[in-house]
């Protein structure tokens, strides 16, 4: 008798009542918001999550900034004011320096969306006003379960694997290439000028002997003096445009359509140089280099669009 009370008590499992309140059932935890992703250029905000990825890789933005930035797509081509923002992410009984907390979040926003205030891409400022999200945004649909279907017969067939979708360029209608190699692609034409002038600068006089083989006093002169003053130009010139894609300036794409007319007339007087080298090339090879010389300054355009692309404004 003794034994099996024993037993019983070493089966037994006792519950404290007072216990019993600390585990939730499944039914009463909150559920998660029904958030799909949204994307926006090579961009994705995951609100159920509360990540922002780029290219699949996640990013550093939490807390104000993620909260900012998620207002902003929701109200995507709309103006947000500030007011608004207070009222829904800085609660009346937060005592802190709204304006400062607000520029804060909002550069720290454009920083991991590398955009600027100055020529925006995301982001736009409207002074006294608020801010507005003016890039295209696009929101991944709910996944419905699938009807069900019979089943496929397997067959030995090759496996075909949906296609990425290709972004394409808003104006030049192809996909949108890499930054990194557009942006190099570029720099390397810019050294590639820079080299030119700095060997005909100190070749000047091997220049000048050749002029004088097949141009009048006068004509040798002015065909120096033009090289002079050209590569004079062209080495700022080089050295400028070098910088601004180094450091990655936003604001280049428009500077350099302010500067194109400049930078075609300096190109195509000197992709007329290979011909000063016909003697020791041949009129064949000076005439092909003065055709690839031609078309390099489109080139640069052509690159330049790609890698900075213009807001299309709504």
């Amino acid at each position: 008798m003794n034994g099996d009370h024993r037993k019983a008590k070493i089966g037994e499992i006792r519950v404290n009542p007072r216990q019993r309140s600390c585990y939730t059932s499944p039914s009463s935890m909150p559920a998660p918001p029904n958030n799909r992703p949204t994307r926006f250029g090579v961009f994705e905000l995951d609100l159920s999550a509360g990540e922002l990825r780029k290219n699949g890789a996640k990013l550093r933005l939490q807390g104000q900034p993620f909260q900012v930035l998620a207002l902003l797509l929701e109200r995507a081509g709309e103006v947000v004011t500030r007011e608004e923002l207070q009222q829904k992410l800085w609660p009346s009984d937060t005592f802190v320096d709204f304006d400062h907390s607000l520029n804060t979040a909002i550069n720290k926003v454009r920083e991991a969306l590398g955009d600027s205030a100055s020529s925006p891409r995301y982001v736009e400022t409207l002074a006294r006003r608020g801010y507005r999200f003016i890039a295209p945004v696009r929101t991944e649909a709910t996944p419905q379960p699938p009807e069900p279907a019979p089943a496929p017969i397997p067959t030995p067939t090759t496996k075909i694997e949906a296609a990425p979708a290709v972004q394409l360029h808003p104006e030049l209608d192809v996909p949108i290439p890499r930054r990194g190699l557009t942006r190099g692609l570029f720099a390397l034409i810019q050294v590639m000028y820079l080299v030119f002038y700095l060997v005909a600068l100190f070749r000047l006089r091997a220049i000048q002997n050749i002029a004088d083989s097949f141009l009048p006093p006068w004509g040798s002169t002015t065909l120096t003096a033009a090289v002079m003053v050209t590569a004079g130009v062209g080495i700022p010139l080089r050295f400028y445009l070098m910088s601004g894609v180094g450091f990655d300036y936003q604001g280049l794409g428009q500077k350099f359509r302010q500067l194109f007319p400049a930078v075609l007339a300096l190109d195509q007087l000197w992709a007329v140089a290979p011909f000063l080298l016909m003697e020791k090339i041949g009129f064949g090879m000076a005439f092909a280099a003065t055709a690839a010389l031609l078309y390099l300054p489109f080139s640069e355009r052509t690159l330049i669009r790609m890698a900075y692309i213009e807001p299309r404004h709504r």
